[in-house]
């Protein structure tokens, strides 16, 4: 690539940089995780209250899975020794066993810490990562974390589902204030169009009702009770096929690995010191037979040829083995009904494609918000300002949350195969402009870790690909074919991002300070 072109570039991005620290989005808060220390405390084992209703209950929470339990635990915890009162109602308590919910980018991990959960992933052989390992048409570039400003434990983990929610629901459930029950939430109670609580049928198939001044709803990407709360514009852009590796190594060790196959990507990723997780993305939404031995050909035929030889052997043996599972992968942008004593959250209320992990990182944000937001509100009986609160999420959660559904969605186009060229080369910019180092490879991975949730930095960079791209395609001569090519390339990746963000709302993502409930915040502490 011709160094003048390179020079021009990095001046160009450092100007925008200069120009973006003068916006009015809030300091990142790093500082506040230096030389935290672990308190790592026993957790008891999950209980199950044996009544059927909260009379008294402060909040409700529908759903027991990362958002669920982390919300329990935090609110349980909030004011102090008191705590509030919290009635948690989750269909299953038994372990989950989940293919996607796996990784939890450094971003994610630093909430955890925030609210005070980081010991969740002790103790079930989770998996340190250190960034991500990339594949194209038989090279590789490494990716890393930029982690040099935090505490050394801070790192991406990768992990079983199931342990890791469980260790979540045995910390809220040892609360004194917590209460969980097994149970399946039927609908909402409303009256006078404010929600007052949930009824809900036990294990023995009892009809019971259960009352509070908030009811939060996070009972996955499957909820049957959204469509009250929000506008369920869910898309299925495609499936994942997981598989369980063993016996292997990957080549680059506390790495994700993302092979930039045809026709989308394929993902490696330890969840245990003696497993690798393998997911294969399937555009559109029927997937190959997995009774009748079609998933099995499709997967050594066409996949096993892209892979890293290095793990061609266990990857075979997982097929044979036959324990192939199957996955929608769900995008819906956060539209939500605001709705007097109730709130959406976690994979109900917002989902993205999961080809970069980030959906633990958004919900785990989203409760920080929360808490921040209701500390002052001692009593939610408060149903006024309550209601003035509640608002003010949907807006403070923008910025991480938009950063991140949109990087998703961007990412997960520009990399899979196109017969279009324009794609393609936008498909190859990316992958050179992200191995070029420095602030090219951090800047994007600073975003995709949560360590960077800023709107107007991923613009940046996304075009920033596409001008890289059209500068290989016009120098050091430019023909008309290449022009035409590198003004179709252009129009590709606006084509791309810009359906994204307006999905998100273009005023809550890059002006939230021009909205008035953006001053409801929390003050600061």
């Amino acid at each position: 690539m011709d160094q003048f072109f390179i020079g021009t570039l990095f001046v160009s991005l450092l100007s925008f940089v200069l120009l973006y620290s003068l916006s009015r989005y809030n300091a990142n808060k790093r500082n506040m995780y230096k030389g935290y220390s672990l308190n790592c405390a026993k957790s008891s084992t999950s209980r199950e209250c044996s009544t059927g209703t909260s009379a008294g209950a402060d909040i409700i929470i529908v759903g027991a899975g990362v958002a669920g339990s982390a919300l329990a635990h935090t609110f349980g915890k909030d004011l102090g020794q008191d705590g509030r009162r919290v009635h948690v109602i989750e269909r299953d308590l038994t372990e989950p066993d989940r293919i996607v919910g796996e990784l939890l980018q450094p971003g994610g991990y630093l909430k955890l810490i925030e609210l005070g959960l980081e010991d969740c992933v002790e103790q079930i052989d989770a998996q340190r990562l250190q960034g991500y390992a990339l594949y194209k048409d038989g090279k590789n570039t490494t990716l890393s974390y930029p982690l040099e400003k935090f505490h050394a434990d801070v790192a991406g983990r990768s992990f079983h589902n199931g342990r890791f929610i469980q260790r979540m629901r045995e910390k809220a459930a040892a609360l004194p204030n917590v209460r969980m029950q097994q149970g399946t939430v039927t609908s909402l109670l409303e009256e006078k169009g404010t929600i007052k609580g949930v009824q809900y049928k036990t294990k023995d198939g009892q009809e019971h009702k259960a009352y509070a001044p908030l009811t939060i709803v996070c009972d996955g990407c499957f909820s049957n009770l959204r469509r009250s709360l929000c506008n369920p514009k869910v898309e299925v852009p495609s499936c994942f096929v997981g598989l369980i590796l063993e016996n292997c190594q990957l080549p680059f060790a506390n790495h994700g690995h993302v092979i930039l196959a045809d026709p989308s990507p394929i993902l490696f990723y330890p969840i245990s010191s003696t497993e690798i997780r393998c997911l294969v993305d399937v555009p559109g939404q029927k997937v190959p037979s997995i009774s009748n031995g079609e998933m099995a050909h499709y997967l050594k035929t066409v996949v096993a040829p892209q892979i890293p030889p290095e793990l061609h052997d266990a990857f075979i043996s997982a097929i044979n083995r036959g324990n192939i599972r199957t996955m929608p992968n769900r995008s819906m942008p956060a539209d939500p009904h605001p709705t007097p004593g109730a709130l959406l959250m976690g994979d109900a209320f917002n989902m993205r494609h999961p080809l970069t992990g980030g959906g633990m990182t958004v919900a785990l944000s989203d409760i920080v918000v929360l808490r921040d937001l209701l500390k002052p509100l001692r009593d939610l009986n408060d149903a006024a300002s309550l209601c003035k609160y509640l608002e003010s999420f949907y807006t403070l959660r923008k910025p991480v949350a938009s950063t991140i559904n949109t990087l998703a969605g961007a990412l997960y186009k520009v990399f899979s195969a196109s017969p279009d060229q324009a794609r393609k080369e936008m498909r190859q910019a990316c992958f050179d402009y992200l191995s070029l180092g420095g602030v090219f490879s951090t800047g994007p991975v600073a975003l995709l870790s949560g360590l960077n949730p800023r709107p107007l930095s991923l613009v940046l960079h996304f075009f920033a690909v596409a001008i890289y791209g059209v500068g290989r395609l016009l120098l050091p001569f430019p023909s008309p074919k290449r022009m035409w090519i590198g003004a179709r390339l252009i129009s590709s990746a606006s084509g791309i991002i810009f359906p994204i963000i307006k999905a998100e709302g273009v005023r809550q993502m890059f002006f939230p300070a021009t909205l008035s409930a953006y001053y409801r915040a929390a003050p600061e502490k």
